[in-house]
């Protein structure tokens, strides 16, 4: 079974999609990245759908959801309520977490509201700390050709980040750390019209790699030891979201696991979909049982 539709939320309406409805396994919602992305790229998890209701919704702003004018919307604080909204819309008493990049911020803010009914969390290419995540970009800068290096750490410097220099400079960094498929899929290409960069902007910045956004000082990792709930770590080898970084989380969450994907960067759910699916699959099913 499948349904989508609209549901209220604080700012407007956001557009989901319900795949099979009636399974008997506790349902798992995916929140995308960005800020300001979409679910577009992670359409292929609709495949755990095989043993549990799977829910995917375009966060405000981006998307099929509406996108209002009103930049006051664009704070996590704001994404938090919209969240427990959905899980309130669609009678999810009982759920899974499954997020990605931006996603896991906005897990582990919400599970940090001490919310009922969260059985488990994946944070897949976690970003749990601004600061943390900024000194890794700048780690990984330092693995690119230089010419690559001193373009994007010059433009930042000049504020020029809008110049097809700082594009091209960037287009080769997202191959080492964000898709190292070659040829990237063409359909991935498509997706981009389903961004907002005013949300990703107001609330990251211009740049990836120097926050200056409203996430700025954006850190949970001391109460990583409140989330009470089952979380399964994960990145790829290549990762934005270090190897290091990722398990040091996992370190600071009593009762997590930790898996890192041998063939990816940021995107292993594109990169390495079957094993994917597989580790978050099997977790998935194991917490279902506590």
């Amino acid at each position: 079974m499948f349904e989508e539709g609209f549901i209220d939320v604080t700012g407007g309406r956001v557009w989901y999609q319900l795949f099979n409805k009636n399974a008997k396994g506790t349902p798992v919602i995916i929140l995308h990245g960005g800020p300001g992305s979409s679910c577009y790229s992670l359409q292929g998890l609709k495949d755990l759908a095989k043993d549990r209701p799977v829910i995917f919704y375009d966060q405000l702003g981006c998307g099929k959801s509406d996108r209002p004018s009103d930049t006051s919307l664009w704070r996590i604080e704001r994404f938090v309520e919209e969240l427990a909204q959905v899980r309130q819309a669609l009678n999810l008493e009982e759920v899974h977490l499954l997020g990605h990049s931006w996603g896991t911020t906005l897990a582990a803010a919400y599970c940090l509201t001490r919310p009922s009914g969260v059985k488990s969390v994946i944070f897949s290419s976690p970003c749990l700390s601004a600061p943390l995540w900024e000194q890794d970009q700048r780690r990984n800068l330092e693995k690119l050709p230089n010419e690559t290096k001193e373009i994007i750490i010059s433009c930042e410097e000049k504020g020029t980040t809008d110049s097809e220099e700082y594009k091209k400079a960037t287009e080769v960094f997202n191959k080492y750390f964000v898709c190292r498929l070659d040829p990237y899929p063409e359909w991935l290409k498509q997706g981009s019209k389903n961004r907002n960069p005013e949300v990703y902007n107001i609330m990251w910045g211009p740049s990836e790699f120097t926050v200056l956004g409203n996430l700025k000082e954006f850190d949970c990792t001391a109460r990583l030891k409140e989330i009470p709930c089952p979380t399964l770590f994960t990145c790829g080898r290549f990762d934005e979201a270090t190897p290091e970084t990722t398990q040091y989380y996992s370190t600071l969450t009593p009762g997590s696991s930790f898996h890192v994907y041998e063939h990816s960067a940021h995107m292993p759910y594109v990169e390495e979909p079957e094993e994917f699916l597989r580790v978050s699959g099997d977790f998935l099913k194991k917490s279902d049982s506590l």
